[in-house]
């Protein structure tokens, strides 16, 4: 399809140069935090790890952009970098014109201007893009200039970006000099599904189009979402092919490519909270409250926890004589939903079983008086064990933290007694 049949007076979702438009999703904004937090810091020296086409240098690029004009910023790509490349890359654009050839002189000029503008209150930030390709006499260099201090701080800021976990290069004892100074290691993190939808229709708007919606209705941006695990790189081409293999509008789901998927690199370090399984974000659960047929709510678990209850204070209030103020509450755990029944007057049922504590199932019924919450999640296709570590105790822990600090806030006058809908464990 031509750009113009969609209603575009540019590409949307361009492969190449600066991106059209910039959004801010919550991995994105954390890790601008991180690089001004790194700035701030008398020895910042940072890690910004993610895949292939996760946002890094576009990430990076927009940070530069927004620095006053007077910090002095050089932004290198390391890829295959020796040691003289490494640092006339480096003088050139703190804006030196080299007639020097040797590496100990253009050392020690880098070594220079750093303690010179660091004894002015302004280091110079140095970033290095595919950190890890860096030639290890590279490498060398870089752990001298870690070590340039000025009197309590650190002449260079440092942030090193790779496409994979730097953690093994750091745990090299001759990197020692810059893992010791390490003050953040930031993987980035996908899109979620809310974030990818608007992500794409925020695109096609910076490129004309007055009803991006139409164009990409929500299930193809689903689909791109599941497609692309959330990385924008990835998003970008998805959606790109999409709209060019597509014949009418809207764009169908039958045009959307599902590509082979990079794992994010926290994966690389041993110590993911995230299984293999979890890498490509599950679509949240639904919860679709009925009352002898009608559907009163159809709502997407978008939260960790839903309390479900006869008061307003609830996520979900059942105006029922037969609910409980305080009935029942949800907890959401990685890809599993565990119910709690809150000692409510009549009991919670799961297909028509009375419960106290269950984990639940794809299509499984939860009747609370007379109304009926069908829950809806393909992922949860085993009940999985109570006990394990899918529910560890501080993350049920927390969730009823939370939920009491709501019940303080609402009228005191109006608490339950202790014995009606507080919830309590069972030891």
């Amino acid at each position: 399809m031509e750009l113009r049949q969609a209603g575009l007076s540019q590409q949307p979702f361009p492969t190449h140069g600066k991106p059209l438009v910039v959004l801010s999703y919550a991995s994105r904004v954390a890790a601008i935090e991180m690089l001004n937090s790194t700035c701030s810091h008398r020895s910042g020296l940072s890690l910004l790890q993610g895949p292939t086409l996760s946002g890094k240098s576009t990430l990076v690029r927009s940070f530069v952009e927004s620095l006053p004009e007077d910090c002095s910023v050089a932004l290198i790509n390391g890829k295959g970098l020796n040691t003289t490349d490494l640092l006339i890359a480096v003088l050139r654009q703190f804006g030196y014109s080299l007639d020097l050839s040797s590496a100990n002189e253009l050392l020690g000029l880098v070594r220079v201007f750093a303690l010179q503008q660091a004894a002015s209150h302004k280091a110079p930030l140095l970033i290095i893009e595919n950190a890890h390709e860096l030639n290890p006499s590279a490498l060398r260099a870089l752990c001298e200039l870690a070590e340039l201090r000025v009197r309590n701080g650190s002449a260079l800021k440092m942030v090193l970006v790779s496409d994979r976990s730097l953690h093994t290069i750091m745990a090299a004892k001759a990197m020692e000099a810059i893992a010791r100074r390490v003050t953040h290691d930031f993987h980035l993190r996908p899109m979620n599904r809310e974030e990818t939808r608007q992500y794409l229709h925020a695109k096609l708007r910076a490129a004309g189009s007055h009803y991006p919606e139409f164009v990409f209705p929500d299930e193809v941006c689903l689909d791109i979402w599941r497609a692309s695990a959330g990385w924008p790189g990835i998003a970008d081409r998805v959606a790109l092919l999409a709209l060019a293999q597509s014949e009418t509008l809207p764009v169908s789901v039958t045009g959307v490519e599902h590509p082979t998927l990079p794992s994010g690199t926290w994966a690389d370090t041993g110590t993911s909270d995230l299984p293999p399984d979890e890498l490509v974000p599950p679509e949240p659960p639904r919860l679709i409250v009925t009352n002898n047929g009608s559907v009163m709510h159809d709502l997407i678990m978008e939260k960790p926890r839903a309390l479900i209850g006869r008061s307003e204070h609830n996520d979900i209030a059942i105006n029922s004589r037969f609910v409980s103020r305080h009935h029942v509450l949800l907890v959401r755990h990685r890809t599993a939903t565990f119910l709690m029944d809150l000692n409510s007057t009549n009991g919670t049922f799961v297909n028509s079983k009375r419960v106290s504590n269950h984990v639940l199932r794809h299509e499984d019924v939860i009747t609370l008086g007379h109304h009926r919450i069908k829950f809806h999640d393909p992922c949860a296709t085993t009940r999985g064990e109570l006990d394990g570590a899918e529910f560890a105790d501080t993350v049920v822990m927390k969730t009823l933290e939370d939920m009491r600090a709501l019940l303080a806030q609402e009228n005191t006058a109006l608490l339950p007694a202790l014995t009606e809908d507080l919830p309590t464990i069972q030891t």
